[in-house]
């Protein structure tokens, strides 16, 4: 947990997301090809690449790291005997529902959870950190996503728990956590070896940035900072690569994270290191080719004004 109130890996679920068409159209599971990853005008699917900048763009830029580096936090192969990143499982009505207790009960979407026997909980079952599971329901189009779950003498526990439903834009109450510091949905911001296999991410990306305000702003729902300093970042805070960054010279792998940085920009929804961009765990990644992302700092980033997108659920 990166963050005083709950933030919102084992091996990963080759499940991923597929675009289905063009940008008018939902963003789809291969494993649950009837659910969308949200309806295609959601914030997480709409581009954002001729959106003006923010005035106080040069501000919250500095703040997250002018010169950090740009960091892919997923992979493959294993660092500290865990996977690289986020996973998550597509179940089905046949996985057993199980009853979870939780630290955060009142912020919480309390149901019963399909957690399959073999869950993949980030970081793997001995992780100390934020252990977050995501469970894609290909029977409902629900999704589950689960913040410090365990496992223990009393049954299953976590720190906080969120259910959103797939074909809606719902979100969560005002000022209610999720699996998420910020409120939001994690599985829709993961950057999925599918999608770069074909050739496109077509959403925005999850980040993180070491200090962040008492504030959220659209689509976020919930902070975690005690600081009302304007220089930082609220959560929800949308970012995007430059135009004028060219892309070429980086490996294929980087180059399909990077053309969605620059149309669909990034959402803040953690505390944590910066610029540090969320993804799945698989075996097809190539480290080499997202270490490459490291070449960008936070110099070639510019926070956008979102204020004239359609607000769907809100």
């Amino acid at each position: 947990m990166k963050a005083p109130i709950p933030a919102a890996a084992a091996a990963a679920a080759l499940a991923a997301v597929l675009f289905t068409g063009s940008s008018a159209q939902a963003l789809r599971l291969p494993a649950a090809r009837h659910c969308p990853v949200f309806p295609a005008n959601n914030p997480w699917n709409e581009r954002v690449d001729k959106l003006p900048v923010s005035t106080d763009s040069a501000q919250l830029i500095g703040s997250i790291g002018v010169d950090a580096p740009v960091h892919a936090d997923f992979g493959s192969g294993r660092w500290d005997g865990a996977p690289i990143g986020i996973p998550f499982d597509v179940v089905s009505r046949k996985t057993p529902l199980r009853h979870v207790l939780f630290q955060y009960a009142d912020e919480s979407d309390r149901v019963r959870y399909p957690i399959p026997s073999r869950v993949h909980i980030e970081g793997g079952v001995d992780a100390t950190g934020d252990r977050h599971a995501i469970l894609v329901d290909r029977s409902s189009c629900r999704l589950f996503e689960l913040y410090d779950l365990r496992h223990t003498g009393r049954g299953w526990t976590a720190g906080s728990g969120a259910v959103w439903n797939l074909r809606s834009n719902h979100l969560r109450p005002a000022g209610w956590t999720s699996a998420d510091a910020a409120g939001l949905p994690i599985f829709p911001g993961l950057a999925r070896w599918d999608e770069v296999a074909r050739g496109a991410i077509d959403h925005a990306l999850r980040f993180t940035a070491p200090q962040t305000r008492r504030a959220y702003v659209y689509p976020a729902r919930h902070y975690a900072s005690s600081s009302n300093d304007p220089s930082l970042p609220p959560m929800g805070l949308r970012v995007r690569l430059k135009a004028s960054v060219n892309i070429a010279s980086f490996p294929r792998q980087a180059r399909v994270v990077l053309r969605a940085l620059q149309r669909y920009g990034m959402i803040l929804a953690d505390n944590g290191s910066p610029w540090y961009v969320s993804g799945a765990p698989n075996r097809h990644w190539s480290n080499d080719a997202l270490h490459s992302l490291g070449r960008l700092t936070g110099a070639d980033f510019e926070v956008v004004d979102t204020s004239s997108l359609p607000r769907p659920g809100k």
